[in-house]
């Protein structure tokens, strides 16, 4: 599934998704991924490398994201978790710190 992302194909992925096609996107890399439209929300996406990537518009609401780095990821209309502070996200989106969720 990861390979879809990686190739640019939004559609397969979230088509497999939906097909309940068996997913991990733990500690992955999504450096510079285009992933509008990607179905993100309920994922683990734990431990992710998201620099440079374009989650523009994403419901990550309901996603894990303890350890995920944003560092100059596009975050506009980015829904997240309750459990992640403004401040745990600046910090990722500025510095590239690894995000520490509320427990």
């Amino acid at each position: 599934m990861y390979d879809y992302l990686q190739d640019d194909n939004v559609d397969a992925f979230n088509k497999g998704l939906d097909e309940g096609k068996p997913v991990d996107l733990t500690n992955v890399k999504f450096r510079a991924f285009d992933l509008r439209g990607a179905k993100l929300s309920g994922l683990d996406l734990s431990g992710a490398y998201f620099k440079n990537a374009d989650l523009r518009g994403a419901d990550l609401s309901n996603s894990k994201l303890d350890g995920c780095s944003f560092f100059n990821a596009k975050i506009s209309g980015v829904l997240f978790p309750d459990n992640v502070t403004p401040e745990e996200i600046t910090l990722s989106l500025i510095h590239g710190t690894r995000v520490r969720v509320r427990r």
